[in-house]
């Protein structure tokens, strides 16, 4: 992993929640993330696309409009509104306690990386 496109250690990332933590672990041995602030807020890229992030102490993954479709008719957390009124339909901030965070910022990272995004 790589930090704001520098190269850099996992353990040089800064204090962050522990979820978080576990999930921007998962991704350190990969050369094609990197770990900065974004939308002022901690998160992971790949291939210079967001896939996951810490936005006001909520955990938000980019996913396939009918995968965050279903977890939001789940119950396991509610469409992504980065503040300015307009709700993100590929992002979803996941509830606390429901999914899996590296789970979901796994299959995160694979859509964003597909291209698909």
């Amino acid at each position: 992993m790589r930090r704001n496109e520098a190269a850099g250690r996992s353990d040089a990332i800064p204090e962050v929640d522990p979820g978080f933590r576990r999930v921007v672990d998962a991704f350190a041995g990969d050369p094609q993330v990197t770990f900065g602030k974004m939308m002022a807020s901690p998160g992971l890229k790949v291939n210079g696309k967001i896939f996951a992030m810490l936005s006001r102490g909520r955990f938000v993954v980019k996913l396939p409009r009918p995968r965050v479709d279903a977890l939001v008719a789940s119950g396991a957390g509610e469409r992504f509104d980065p503040g300015h009124g307009r709700i993100m339909k590929e992002w979803i901030v996941v509830a606390p306690g429901a999914g899996d965070w590296l789970e979901l910022a796994r299959e995160a990272h694979a859509y964003v990386s597909a291209g698909v995004a």
